[in-house]
């Protein structure tokens, strides 16, 4: 069995001082791939390091809708910089916000657009964070022509609007939240989309399993939401795993490519 986790947040030092022993147990628990998805620019630089030394995880740099107040103009310049030269696998995390009262929603949507014109013009994916802004996010997709896809992440959204994201190239997230009996919206979804459009993920260390609710979550757990994901429909374990290992390889085609050693590094220490 193998499995990636599309979405996890391995390169936030206070979370995960131990990420090494974290990583194998992972791998133990069938963990191949990692994506550690961006929040604030100060932490791309520890993605890009790790990044380096394990061929395992795969750095997809972005600005966080949340964390306005830690952006500056400058960060999408390095943003922009980074998608040329590096071996970004998608921009992300991106999107937009309404859930959290008191957000900018004028300034998260215009983040939002800045980061969507940078994975287009490097032909990236992107990984999208959506609370309470699904038809928002569409609708701006849309206007942006946007045709790289990617992946909405811990989707909440409904069964309708998961398919138009699938239509527009994107794969809907599963991830702990599933395992809860009272999510019975997201159990909905995840049971009756077509496989093929699903991918599993963690966002570890937030969103634990319910076997670990109150705790850090951890790449590791995977597994919990492939067998509760498996529950809920109707193909075997190993027809959900061997599945949506092949989806996050098709929406993030750059998981595949073997990644550039050397120069590719120093280009990232002179941008950031």
């Amino acid at each position: 069995m193998k499995l990636v986790d599309t979405h996890c947040h391995l390169d936030i030092d206070r979370h995960f001082p131990d990420y090494q022993e974290v990583i194998q147990r992972a791998g133990k628990a069938g963990v191949v791939d990692f994506v550690m998805a961006g929040v604030v620019r100060r932490g791309w630089p520890r993605m890009f390091r790790l990044q380096t030394a394990h061929p395992q995880l795969h750095a997809a740099p972005g600005l966080h809708p949340m964390y306005l107040s830690y952006h500056q103009n400058s960060d999408l310049d390095e943003l922009a910089a980074l998608a040329g030269a590096t071996n970004c696998v998608a921009i992300g995390e991106v999107g937009l916000d309404y859930f959290v009262q008191g957000l900018d929603r004028r300034a998260q949507q215009e983040l939002f657009e800045a980061q969507i014109d940078i994975a287009r013009a490097h032909c990236l994916p992107l990984l999208l964070h959506v609370r309470k802004a699904h038809d928002q996010v569409l609708a701006t997709l849309r206007r942006k022509r946007f045709e790289h896809g990617g992946i909405v992440h811990a989707f909440s959204g409904s069964y309708q609007q998961a398919g138009q994201f699938i239509k527009l190239g994107f794969a809907i997230g599963i991830c702990g939240t599933v395992t809860y009996d009272r999510a019975l919206k997201i159990r909905r979804v995840a049971a009756a989309l077509p496989l093929d459009s699903l991918v599993l993920e963690t966002d570890a260390p937030d969103l634990p399993p319910r076997r670990y609710h109150g705790e850090d979550n951890s790449p590791e757990y995977l597994p919990e939401v492939l067998d509760c994901l498996t529950e809920l429909r109707s193909e075997s374990r190993d027809e959900v795993a061997v599945q949506t290992t092949l989806n996050a390889y098709r929406v993030l085609p750059r998981l595949n490519r073997p990644k550039q050693t050397g120069s590719s590094s120093h280009k990232v220490q002179n941008i950031l």
